[in-house]
């Protein structure tokens, strides 16, 4: 159903003091919507790239605005390690200190220590894990949290919780997270100091246990906070478990408000970008598309293409003729090949601008034939290109039929391996093996910064 014609029934919106957030066209459950934040409006859905430090390892904040990004992210624990919150308060904020005048926003510290150090305990006041600097122990709190990011200034900031991996079998683990979730997210929105400037985002918690995930929802739900992010997923689970809570948390009647973005965390592969967005979402983030461009791994509608196959030595094709951005415009994959192969750093540079330049040309596309009620007919055609045999995962056939998307004449009705299997498996194996080089190299910093 569109809306953007006189006389259409009236779509969601929702206006907070720094968010005024407006669906402007909807067909079934996909939505494109626009997003006012105090320093830039922008479009869903998005895809939002990851600067750990403040900085898209590979680009600058120009190739960002070039490539028409809306939001990039920074890390709150990293930012306050090096250089401190304080110094990037002084210059200004996130903006003045990365001269980015568009969106920004901050994740609340807690997932990567998590991930990525010897976690100490979990507690009710908060996350106290081993710093990679001296060895002690540090406590982030949800206080602490806050009040970083109030300092870092950007758009929006996410309020610590209580992360489980999907994968522990430890219900009653899940059980704690999700109500503890929740008194955090209260303690978030007491040490707010800048709610009119700086948009608090909510995360839903729960696992895999659809009775907590409905809990986490209208617990947060009712804090009536500016948005809402799906938390806890992308770390392992079966992808027929993860495409049913992310249509659990968009469900049009007992999901997250339509009237609020909906931002699904840690999600960069293509195929889940778009299921996601058939499903309702508004918001993507990941470090995977500059990451594994790192590895000559490049993103194309076909899946991916490993430029450091044999196979690429003579092609004199572009990464993708379907693609405007200057790596295509100007070099072949015979090229991309040989700088790859050698390792010569411009291989990097030139293989994430055009994966970054690819997921933004994505949601784009997405967000047109939204507006335009072609979706289905959009969707059909990028399965057909990504699975040519018509080997679409079972995974995604289910997901479009509860998105209400027929993909009659695309999917077989006994999908094997195709495109997405071998994206998912690069992006896997390249994350792990960055991050043990980085460990062998250089220690916990390091192997904490390869993000």
């Amino acid at each position: 159903m569109a809306s953007t014609s006189s006389g259409a029934a009236a779509l969601p919106s929702s206006d907070s003091p720094a968010l005024k957030f407006k669906v402007v066209a909807t067909q079934g459950r996909a939505r494109s919507s626009r997003m006012a934040l105090p320093h830039y409006t922008a479009h869903t859905p998005m895809f939002m790239p990851v600067g750990t430090q403040g900085s898209v390892k590979g680009l600058t904040t120009a190739q960002l605005v070039e490539l028409d990004c809306h939001v990039i992210l920074g890390n709150t624990y990293h930012l306050e390690n090096r250089p401190g919150s304080e110094l990037v308060a002084e210059m200004g904020g996130l903006h003045g200190f990365i001269n980015w005048q568009r969106g920004m926003l901050t994740d609340s510290g807690g997932f990567q220590m998590v991930s990525l150090l010897h976690l100490a305990e979990i507690t009710e006041q908060g996350v106290t894990f081993q710093s990679p600097i001296d060895g002690s122990a540090m406590l982030l709190t949800p206080e602490q949290s806050i009040a970083i990011q109030n300092r870092l200034g950007a758009d929006i900031i996410m309020a610590l919780d209580d992360v489980v991996p999907t994968t522990t079998n430890d219900p009653a683990r899940f059980e704690e997270a999700t109500h503890r979730t929740t008194r955090w997210i209260d303690r978030c929105i007491s040490a707010h100091s800048r709610p009119t400037e700086q948009n608090l985002f909510a995360i839903v918690q729960g696992g895999l246990d659809t009775r907590l995930r409905q809990i986490s929802i209208q617990q947060l739900v009712e804090r009536d906070l500016p948005g809402y992010a799906v938390g806890g997923l992308a770390g392992g689970e079966s992808k027929d478990d993860f495409w049913r809570v992310v249509a659990q948390c968009t469900h049009p009647h007992t999901g997250l408000p339509p009237g609020k973005p909906r931002y699904v965390m840690g999600i960069g592969y293509p195929l889940d970008i778009v299921v996601c967005s058939a499903l309702g979402a508004d918001m993507f983030d990941s470090v995977y598309p500059t990451r594994t461009a790192r590895f000559g791994v490049a993103l194309v509608p076909e899946g991916v293409l490993k430029l450091k196959n044999a196979a690429h030595a003579h092609d004199f094709r572009p990464l993708d003729s379907s693609c405007g951005c200057m790596v295509c415009k100007n070099y072949t994959r015979a090229y991309l090949h040989n700088v790859v192969t050698r390792g010569i750093s411009s291989a990097a540079i030139l293989v994430t601008y055009h994966n970054i330049a690819y997921t933004q040309a994505l949601t784009r596309r997405m967000r047109a034939a939204i507006e335009e009620q072609r979706f289905p007919e959009w969707v059909r055609e990028y399965l057909r290109t990504m699975f040519p045999a018509g080997d679409v995962p079972g995974w995604v056939r289910d997901a479009m039929a509860e998105a209400g998307i027929d993909l009659a004449g695309v999917a077989t009705d006994q999908p094997a391996p195709g495109a997405a299997a071998a994206e998912q498996k690069v992006g896997a194996k390249s994350a792990r093996a960055e991050k043990r080089a980085a460990g062998r190299a250089r220690g916990p910093v390091a192997a904490m910064e390869a993000e």
